[in-house]
């Protein structure tokens, strides 16, 4: 008896010691990832009289991988995306798909009378999931706050994160912003531009010697490395860009000087824009921006949705989506001409979002397409570095409107 009981105490340390050593093992390889996951939080319910989803945050621990990501060469299409993403950041074990729907939007820049800068911006589509995604990756780059909807990883339906599966998913919403800030002031947002002939979409597919990044990627390339739009631009004039899943999209970026400037990726004209390998980055200043037009040339501000802006792209004025909110944004900053500077309160600032708002805008206008909801409305604060974030044009409820900054970085 006493043999067999010393046995069993032995054997009984030693399965002690394997699972000991087996979560040592599981902690050293995961312990970012589990951080990660355990930190996502939902901060808005969903409002079914609304047609809204909910809202989560996640707080990013470690680096994701980034660094290693651009030193590879990027990724040329999803496909490639996704097995980096499910190689190095769930380690094989998780499925990723990543989808990008047609989406709406619009952005816009402006200053107060305090001389604070703002990046303005609305995220137009459906029902769908938002998360707020914060990071401090360290290694000079620099930390930032961005938007993600989760739908573009395949949480479709404006689903709650119930499962442990949904939320290990949420692991790769760090390479699928849609826009955000960074602790130096930078903003930057991305925009369906229907690109194609008729409602033909092509993807920007460009193919240099370039080492190459998706949309998502790009943007958080600039979250990531760049101080200022002259260095975001500089950033990714090095790449070649493959937009996602058969869509196209245009940028737009601002910093802290009141910088700003809209980067597309054309040639030829709409009708013969078909051939996304041909095409090349233009880029437009808001201080040197006369060639877009006689309004343009006179604001400070700039403004942005989902039509191209290059010069004499289009061949009809119908194929302009968003021409209408484009025109209302400018009229809403500049009503008479006189505030060329785009000075305006945060209130203001907010009302223009409200104004263009979807819910408000289509109902107010007549008009539907597939994007009937603001799904988020974004002012990012780039002299203070700070977010004011709200869910769905719920502006006047204090619980769906948010303020986020940097003080989470430790």
């Amino acid at each position: 008896m006493k043999l067999l009981k010393k046995i069993l105490i032995i054997a009984g340390i030693s399965l002690l010691a394997l699972i000991l050593v087996l979560a040592g093992a599981v902690f050293a390889l995961w312990h970012n990832e589990i951080s990660t996951v355990m930190s996502i939080e939902m901060i808005a319910d969903a409002d079914e009289e609304n047609k809204s989803a909910p809202v989560y945050i996640m707080d990013v621990s470690g680096d994701y991988y980034f660094d290693k990501f651009i030193s590879e060469g990027g990724a040329s299409d999803d496909g490639e995306l996704i097995q980096f993403v499910v190689d190095n950041i769930t380690k094989g074990i998780v499925p990723i798909s990543i989808d990008s729907p047609d989406i709406g939007c619009s952005s816009f820049t402006c200053k107060d009378p305090d001389g604070h800068r703002y990046f303005g911006r609305n995220y137009d589509f459906s029902t769908s999931t938002g998360m707020i995604v914060r990071t401090d990756p360290g290694n000079n780059r620099y930390a930032s706050i961005s938007s993600v909807d989760l739908q573009f990883l395949g949480i479709k339906n404006g689903a709650h994160l119930d499962s442990m599966m949904q939320k290990l998913i949420c692991l790769a919403a760090t390479y699928a912003p849609l826009d955000g800030i960074n602790e130096a002031g930078v903003s930057c947002g991305i925009y369906m531009s229907y690109q194609g002939k008729e409602d033909d979409v092509v993807a920007t597919d460009q193919s240099t010697d370039k080492p190459d990044l998706t949309s998502t990627t790009m943007l958080r390339l600039i979250l990531d490395y760049a101080g200022s739009v002259d260095e975001a631009v500089e950033l990714v004039k090095k790449y070649d860009l493959h937009d996602s899943a058969n869509t196209s999209f245009h940028y737009m970026v601002a910093d802290s000087t009141g910088r700003s400037a809209i980067l597309e990726w054309v040639t030829a004209t709409d009708e013969t824009d078909t051939d996304g390998t041909k095409r090349e980055l233009k880029v437009y200043y808001n201080d040197d921006d006369s060639v877009l037009g006689e309004k343009e040339a006179e604001n400070e501000f700039q403004y942005i949705t989902n039509f191209i802006v290059t010069p004499d792209y289009y061949t009809s004025e119908e194929s302009m989506k968003g021409l209408d909110r484009y025109n209302e944004i400018a009229i809403k900053i500049n009503p008479d001409g006189g505030n060329t500077e785009g000075l305006m309160t945060k209130d203001a600032a907010m009302d223009v979002l409200k104004t263009v708002g979807r819910r408000k805008w289509d109902a107010a206008k007549g008009v539907s397409d597939k994007n009937t909801i603001t799904v988020w409305s974004a002012l990012y604060d780039l002299t203070d570095k700070t977010a004011t974030w709200v869910s769905n044009e719920k502006f006047d409820d204090p619980e769906s409107v948010f303020t986020f900054d940097f003080s989470y970085i430790g």
